[in-house]
């Protein structure tokens, strides 16, 4: 269930709800979409597309279905996910899941014969619009790690490493020049967040007298299934979940590359999407300090992954002041294989698939840009 308050009223049926998409690489601009939706109803019901029918009209995800499907039921505006979920809506699965309109992003959603996926629930008259989040989209955060850049980091001294840690540097030097070669369509959008938006995906809950609050850090970058089993695991050892999200400098110094993949501002507003976080620490020191456990709120315990550790930049144990006060604990959890590392490996090995992909959705977006701009002169003409 979501974890906003219901907006129905006494007496009246509660308003049901319908998104649907791929949701590959589940982001906060997907989160922002639910958010948005959910808020113009009571009951927010997310369809999820297959493997197979991403393939067939858009081409391939990065993130596996099982995956997605997960990702889309941890975000706390989510009430339900349906499996499988057409990629060109029908009335008849709207009727089936007892929808009252279906909500979309201000833009045009196209299948594979070029037909706008929900213009039958347009003619229908159950069609809303919302606000799309611009700066970020599955295809902008593919083009980062295809062009290796750290353009969209919150700037502050950089380090001078270059190699991605864990990915083997040979397999990425020529991303740069191999996905311009593809069309020149990969470039690097600059998401630019703000005091409201980070209200607007906060909980505003502080904890309750006698709450057990557990404190966990890291990048969280591109967050995914892997985050969210950590998160789940952690919070069953207390009441009230503070997470830690280190900055772009502490990340790019301890782990190199082009990392993190997603600046702070993004990585915080991806985790704070997630039903199972509480709070958030911006910019936490990479090395847990007594600030972080008493001066925010009293921590009972710090929560690490059974993962290896990188050590600080000055090489110490950034859990050594939780280890010596007895409340480190380590959990382990079914995803401990999804890491930030193994989604970009999955990039790199399939670099040529991911490159014709970007080279096509680059065509069939602006192929729905002019369809989107005579639907525009259209209503236009009809209001005159």
């Amino acid at each position: 269930m979501a974890d906003t308050n219901t907006n129905s009223s006494a007496g009246r049926k509660p308003i049901r709800v319908w998104v649907d998409g791929c949701f590959d690489m589940m982001h906060f601009g997907h989160a922002n979409a639910l958010r948005q939706a959910r808020a113009m109803g009571d009951y927010l019901v997310v369809g999820v597309h297959s493997d197979a029918e991403v393939e067939s009209n858009k081409g391939p995800c990065v993130m596996k279905e099982d995956e997605r499907y997960a990702a889309v039921a941890a975000c706390k505006w989510v009430d339900q996910v349906v499996k499988d979920a057409p990629y060109v809506t029908t009335l008849e699965m709207l009727d089936t899941y007892d929808i009252d309109f279906v909500v979309h992003g201000d833009d045009i959603t196209t299948a594979a014969d070029g037909t706008d996926c929900y213009q039958l629930v347009k003619d229908a008259g159950r069609y809303k619009e919302c606000r799309r989040t611009v700066g970020i989209s599955t295809t902008e955060l593919v083009g980062r790690m295809l062009l290796v850049s750290r353009d969209h980091h919150i700037r502050g001294p950089r380090s001078g490493k270059s190699p991605i840690q864990g990915v083997d540097e040979t397999a990425v030097a020529d991303f740069s020049q191999g996905s311009r070669a593809a069309g020149g369509m990969i470039g690097i959008a600059h998401y630019l967040s703000t005091s409201k938006k980070i209200i607007q995906f906060s909980s505003g809950r502080d904890p309750k007298p006698g709450d057990r609050v557990v404190y966990v850090d890291g990048a969280f970058d591109l967050f995914h299934t892997g985050h969210i089993e950590f998160f789940k695991k952690a919070r069953e050892l207390g009441d009230y979940l503070l997470v830690g999200v280190h900055d772009d400098q502490a990340v790019n110094s301890v782990k190199g590359g082009n990392f993190p993949v997603m600046n702070l501002q993004e990585r915080v507003l991806g985790v704070l999407q997630c039903r199972y976080v509480d709070e958030v620490i911006i910019g936490a020191p990479y090395s847990v300090t007594k600030d972080v456990l008493e001066d925010v709120y009293h921590v009972d315990a710090v929560v690490h992954g059974a993962s290896d550790q990188p050590l600080d930049i000055d090489g110490t144990d950034p859990y050594a002041l939780p280890k010596t006060k007895g409340i480190y604990h380590e959990v382990q959890h079914p995803r401990l294989d999804l890491t930030t590392t193994a989604i970009i490996e999955r990039i790199i090995e399939n670099r040529h698939v991911y490159i014709a992909r970007q080279a096509r959705k680059a065509k069939k977006a602006l192929a729905e840009a002019e369809a989107e701009q005579r639907e525009k002169e259209l209503k236009a003409a009809l209001h005159v």
